[in-house]
């Protein structure tokens, strides 16, 4: 231990020392059937988060070759497997790395690796074997910790740990800093990083510092960012988490062996300034229950289910700067520190309560929902009397809306349904802004979550830049956007993605950018373009106009739409007077054929915004200028008659998109289209960011 560290923090590192040395594992080459098993050099160092997966960093499985593909690629993973320091080793498989587009894009040589540079790793054999206990916390406090990985000190591979202090984040908290009171050996990269106030596994070591001690961790929390699932499937992180909660309650029930779990060293470590006395905080063994129940469930339908239920239960908005909540133990994670000096016992008590009567996406296993209610009943009973009574009644309230909600959906879909099929769903979307600077081609830029009807005006900013060149644009807004579709996506559909820009930029190809793995955004989700609400964007403000407008959309909607050519007579072009697209049918979807950056199609999109049509038609120039356009105009037409009416239309393009994708070429004709969606209902936001430096 170094010197200068408190007689609790020396207890904490005592107690928690065999704990993570009995989950944390040396990574290295495969073994090939000929040399002894284990043996080579190292690569570097990873632990059990769950049983049978292993986290560590990609620079680590990137280890021996840079033309090796990381996903997919076989390792050796020796791990400790007895109490007299005997180990085994096995064959591990990487699942998948974080960011994806490391495959792609290697760092040069002892260059850093982007963040968060993480590697989820699959054992290939059942083992044996103990697991860390992963903090819930989006944010690490500053404190005490301890960092373990392989070292050969004395010249064998072994794994050790030191202590040090976090000293802050980095890179908007995907990184920690650790201090410089001792060396981070080579080996270490991949390791666990410990708060040892709290007892639990907080980041991933990284990198030392150049020259000195000290370095750089990955947060684990990081661990969110894992590639989203398909639609309708849990997705990786969910499974991850599930099987490291239930790992600890099964080891806290357990009544064999005699080695003190994770749970039993939280409830021994030394007190700090906030410990658990007057009924403030649940204990260490009902924390781990809780999880292990809440694991129990069917995961939440979607991020803002989680992030809804935690703003119920602790009284206030959860801070919109976390990584999204993707699974119930997230929740618990944000009902830390609840504001004016409420219960933290208390907030998750009311969070468990609304968990167990939520209307799951699935039915949960026979008794799992009654068993998390008659527990937070029983934990309740140690505290006060009105929170007993309040959480009943909360029950009750919560019983009473699931009931409510289960028959209105049986009531407007009798074979189940929950939407009719091929339309949006209605719930929150992520707002797309970007801003043109007019001297010069370079954009500000906004990603948020757009509520929509459900809470008109709420809006929860994502992430926000300046001064990034079009070409740029989709790379700089790749970790934005998935991050907002992190927070909206549900198991029901991909959340729509809303382009609000000037009319000039509608020609922007979002629909062809990539933000996890390899499929294009307008075949992942429906993508439409919106009017930006500020200044210059929208239609006048004054009651004629909002009526029209209102008439126009719902006319579109109700169907059958009609399409018009807007800025072409036959291939030729044209600008249409304001009168003439005034005096169209209000059930008129206007249809450009040219590209929006040019004139007639600039002019005509504007007249459009301001003659009330909130559904228009346009594309992208196509790959030959000569070509002609009415195959494009002839397949948009059977498209809108097949529709029937306008509010399927975003499904159907992204329909479209994915077998041009697929390659069907009766689908070529919709290459480049783009789809106007002004859908007055979800009101935009009608301030701008600050624009950069002049």
């Amino acid at each position: 231990m170094q010197d200068g560290r408190t007689g609790g923090t020396a207890r904490a590192f005592e107690l928690l020392e065999p704990l993570v040395q009995a989950a944390t594992v040396r990574v290295h080459a495969a073994p090939d059937g000929y040399a002894p098993r284990g043996t080579g050099p190292t690569w570097g160092s990873g632990f059990f988060i769950a049983p049978g997966w292993v986290l560590t960093c990609a620079h680590v499985v990137g280890e021996g070759g840079a033309a090796v593909r990381l996903a997919g690629r076989e390792l050796g993973i020796t791990f400790p497997s007895g109490a007299d320091g005997a180990t085994g080793t096995v064959t591990g498989r990487v699942e998948c790395v974080l960011p994806e587009r490391l495959e792609e894009h290697r760092p040069a040589r002892r260059a850093l690796w982007d963040l968060p540079d993480l590697a989820l790793v699959r054992v290939l054999a059942p083992i044996t074997h103990a697991c860390v206990r992963l903090t819930d916390r989006g944010r690490p406090r500053p404190d005490e910790v301890a960092y373990f990985g392989c070292t050969e000190d004395l010249g064998a591979p072994e794994i050790t740990g030191r202590t040090t202090r976090l000293r802050g984040t980095a890179a908007a908290g995907a990184a920690l800093r650790l201090g410089d009171d001792d060396e981070i050996e080579p080996g270490m990269s991949g390791g666990p990083v410990v708060d040892l106030a709290r007892g639990e596994v907080v980041g991933v070591v990284k990198a030392r510092r150049s020259g000195g001690g000290g370095g750089l961790a990955v947060s684990v929390v990081q661990l969110r960012t894992l590639p989203l699932a398909a639609t309708g499937q849990v997705g990786l992180y969910r499974r991850v988490m599930q099987a490291h909660d239930l790992y600890h309650y099964d080891q806290h029930l357990s009544d064999r062996g005699s080695r003190r779990t994770w749970t039993d060293v939280h409830g021994e470590l030394p007190a700090r300034e906030d410990p658990y006395e007057g009924g403030r905080r649940l204990t260490a063994a009902e924390r781990t229950t809780l999880c292990g129940l809440l694991a129990e469930l069917p995961p939440p339908r979607s991020s803002e289910e989680v992030r809804a239920l935690v703003e119920a239960a602790r009284g206030e908005e959860p801070d919109p700067g976390l990584p999204a909540p993707l699974s119930w133990r997230d929740g618990l994670g944000m009902l830390h520190d609840p504001p004016d000096g409420a219960g933290e016992a208390a907030a998750m008590l009311r969070y468990a309560t609304d968990v167990s009567v939520a209307d799951h996406r699935e039915p949960p296993a026979p008794g799992a929902d009654e068993e998390l209610w008659d527990w937070v009943r029983a934990t309740a009973a140690r505290l006060w009397r009105p929170l007993r009574r309040e959480l009943g009644e909360r029950h009750e309230r919560g019983l009473a809306q699931r009931d409510r909600s289960r028959r209105a959906r049986v009531d407007r879909q009798p074979h189940g349904h929950t939407r009719p099929s091929g339309t949006l769903l209605q719930g929150p979307s992520v707002l797309l802004e970007a801003w043109a600077h007019g001297w010069e081609d370079v954009y500000d830029w906004r990603v948020s979550v757009l509520y929509g009807p459900a809470h008109p005006g709420r809006v929860t900013p994502v992430d926000s830049g300046v001064r990034a060149t079009r070409a740029a644009l989709a790379d700089v807004l790749r970790v934005p956007l998935a991050e907002a579709f992190r927070r909206c996506d549900t198991h029901e559909a991909a959340a729509l993605l809303e382009v609000a820009v000037a009319p000039e930029l509608f020609g922007l190809p979002v629909d062809t950018w990539t933000v996890a793995g390899r499929t294009p955004l307008g075949v992942q989700r429906p993508v439409v373009f919106r009017y930006p609400a500020a200044t210059g964007g929208a239609i006048p403000n004054d009651d004629e106009a909002d009526h029209r407008r209102a008439d126009r959309w719902n006319r579109v909607q109700a169907g059958p739409p009609a399409d018009e050519r807007a800025d072409c007579d036959r291939g030729r072009p044209r600008t249409p007077a304001p009168e003439w697209l005034d005096a169209l049918p209000d059930n008129t979807v206007p249809v450009h054929c040219r590209a929006a950056e040019e004139e007639p199609t600039r002019s005509s999109l504007y007249g459009i915004r301001d003659a009330g049509y909130g559904v228009a038609v346009t594309r992208r120039p196509p790959q030959d200028p000569a070509a002609d356009c009415a195959p494009f105009h002839r397949g948009l037409r059977e498209e809108l008659t097949e529709a029937a009416r306008g509010a399927p239309l975003p499904v159907r393009l992204q329909a479209l998109r994915a077998r041009a994708h697929g390659a069907d070429p009766d689908a070529y004709w919709a290459d480049g289209m783009a789809l106007v969606w002004d859908d007055p209902a979800r009101a935009l936001p009608e301030d701008e960011p600050l624009q950069g430096d002049l």
